[in-house]
């Protein structure tokens, strides 16, 4: 009788997780991290712009090949059940690491978040300071050179600790140097949230219906066709000398980079791939001084 009353307990308590996750997954997903050029505030001017056939429903696919925070991808994989398939990559390792972790272990990932936010929480202010740096120099002396093919277990601590840094770093930029690490000082945020168990479940219910790929923009030549909407939101070219932040990764996004972006724009409209790109204006001055005539 007893060993009935407390398997009954048990199925009551799983029943009980699983619709408390559940109800957590079906809450509104946001990006998870902040990044430099996040499209948060700009999505109704965004979603202005976007080709008729996806309120027509004839797009099926969406790409976003420079997803960074992916505030865009967010919202159109929420708002747009027609699309069935989705693609997102980036050139940064780091990154692209943490999107996978989240789709493949979040489980994993939540609760190694949230014993680093009891951690962080129970110190001083000094103590803090001294924990984000800890932290900080064991991520820069283990740079990832993870096989991004393969999920392994210490993928999940490596996103953890990105993702707190991020979290309570200044102003939650995620900068690097041209050695690739992450440079970055603490930020004295008050009582910052680490661990959002609700919208990291959300994100991850997302991501099992997306490919998602470390690597060059034109990578997602095999993955777009016609019926395909891709948004490229790319380092912008910077607009003066002290206007240039495109330390996002070690790999540089400079000019020949925006030509060959270009190029491909260009081909994959040839092909009527619907398109929507941002960038700054290049009609101004170069870093170097000169004049850039288109």
């Amino acid at each position: 009788m007893e060993k009935e009353k407390n398997k009954a307990k048990k199925v009551s308590e799983l029943q009980a997780t699983y619709l408390l996750n559940f109800v957590e997954a079906s809450a509104v997903a946001k990006p998870f991290l902040k990044w430099a050029g996040g499209k948060g505030q700009l999505l109704e001017a965004l979603e202005n712009l976007f080709p008729v056939e996806i309120h027509s429903k004839k797009i099926k696919k969406y790409a976003e090949p420079f997803i960074g925070g992916g505030a865009l991808f967010f919202h159109v994989a929420q708002n747009y059940p027609n699309i069935e398939e989705f693609y997102v990559s980036d050139v940064n390792p780091e990154l692209i690491l943490v999107y996978k972790t989240v789709q493949k272990d979040v489980e994993s990932l939540i609760a190694q978040l949230e014993t680093m936010e009891l951690e962080y929480h129970e110190l001083t202010a000094i103590e803090q300071k001294n924990y984000f740096y800890n932290k900080r120099k064991n991520f820069n002396n283990n740079l990832s050179k993870f096989d991004l093919k393969e999920f392994h277990a210490d993928w999940v601590t490596r996103t953890a600790t990105l993702i707190f840094l991020n979290r309570t770093c200044f102003n939650g930029l995620f900068r690097v140097n041209s050695k690739g690490e992450f440079n970055v000082p603490f930020g004295d945020h008050n009582n910052p949230k680490i661990c959002d168990t609700p919208n990291l479940r959300s994100v991850s219910a997302l991501l099992q219906k997306t490919k998602i790929e470390c690597g060059d923009f034109e990578a997602s030549k095999d993955f777009i066709d016609e019926n395909t909407f891709v948004y490229f939101d790319p380092p912008y070219r910077p607009l003066s000398k002290t206007a240039y932040f495109n330390s996002y990764s070690k790999i540089k996004f400079g000019d020949d980079s925006q030509k060959r972006l270009a190029k491909y724009f260009l081909l994959l409209s040839n092909k009527g791939t619907k398109l929507m790109l941002s960038n700054s204006e290049t009609i101004r001055v170069n870093p170097d001084g000169l004049t850039m005539v288109g």
